[in-house]
């Protein structure tokens, strides 16, 4: 697992945020998962590969319990980029799942959901099922079962649906709308409950490093909200209004760790190294540089 998954799975560990997540996307906002129902399990998957054995895990997952019974093992997977083999990653991380109901001794049986969060700007255009990853001949597809993933593309969810979550994942869905919607972020004045983990999930979904340095304590305290936060990005020498990198691109002056901030930011996006260049005022072969450095 790479370290942006580990760090992005920080904030849905807790568990009201997790249940909060569930509950808007896949109940519309019903409180069908309770958030003290819920318990943390380890879903690894082990893989020989030319005599090596090779482990993966989910980036989040959690028993939900009712009256200690269970009724379902949820995982999370976070996606900042498009992924074309995304259906045959979480048909392995279900099989595994189920793999390990049948080599357990107490044989309860439950359903394996699995929830894959997108957080990019651009529209998901690559396969969301096994029919659509494989070429099927149509003789044999009566034989193939078209397993399909729950993807949930977090900047095009309606301001109805952002509304709908209780917990900072609103703070965190909000802001992938905003820049989608505007190109540019408001911030808002309500607090983060969990904000250590709140900046350092948005650090690792935009690729700013600047989310992280806003947790450090100033003379006027740390970040705890998102107006906190860009306020610092603003005494910082970025300009007011910031919007995905674009205003300090063109600003002339700033340190190289500054325009790196920027690239990252715009490349995390979904923007291209030539588009990123138009926004930042750098030369094509510069912001290349940048992203390989």
């Amino acid at each position: 697992m790479g370290e942006k998954d580990i760090t992005e799975k920080i904030l849905a560990d807790y568990n009201d945020v997790f249940a909060d997540i569930v509950n808007v996307l896949l109940f519309n906002g019903k409180p069908v998962v309770d958030t003290n129902a819920l318990i943390n399990t380890k879903d690894k998957q082990q893989l020989k590969v030319e005599n090596k054995i090779h482990e993966e895990e989910r980036d989040c997952s959690k028993v939900f319990l009712n009256k200690n019974i269970r009724i379902a093992l949820i995982g999370l997977e976070h996606q900042t980029k498009i992924d074309p083999d995304e259906p045959f990653r979480v048909i392995a991380y279900d099989g595994v799942s189920y793999k390990g109901q049948l080599l357990s001794t107490d044989k309860q049986r439950y359903p394996v959901i699995t929830l894959v969060l997108y957080f990019g700007t651009e529209r998901w255009n690559k396969p969301k099922s096994l029919y659509e990853a494989l070429d099927i001949p149509d003789e044999w597809k009566p034989y193939v079962n078209n397993y399909e993933i729950n993807l949930f593309e977090i900047a095009f969810l309606s301001d109805e649906q952002v509304k709908m979550f209780k917990s900072d994942f609103r703070i965190v869905a909000d802001y992938f709308v905003q820049m989608r919607k505007n190109k540019e972020y408001v911030p808002t004045k309500e607090n983060f409950d969990h904000v250590d983990a709140i900046l350092k999930t948005m650090k690792a979904l935009t690729g700013d490093y600047r989310f992280q340095e806003a947790q450090n304590q100033d003379e006027k305290g740390g970040a705890k909200n998102m107006a906190d936060v860009f306020d610092k990005f603003k005494r910082k020498g970025y300009e007011e209004g910031f919007a995905a990198g674009e205003a300090a691109g063109k600003a002339a002056g700033f340190a190289a760790g500054e325009q790196k901030g920027s690239v990252m930011t715009l490349l995390n996006l979904g923007k291209s190294p030539e588009e990123i260049a138009q926004h930042t005022n750098l030369e094509v072969s510069e912001v290349k540089r940048i992203i390989a450095s």
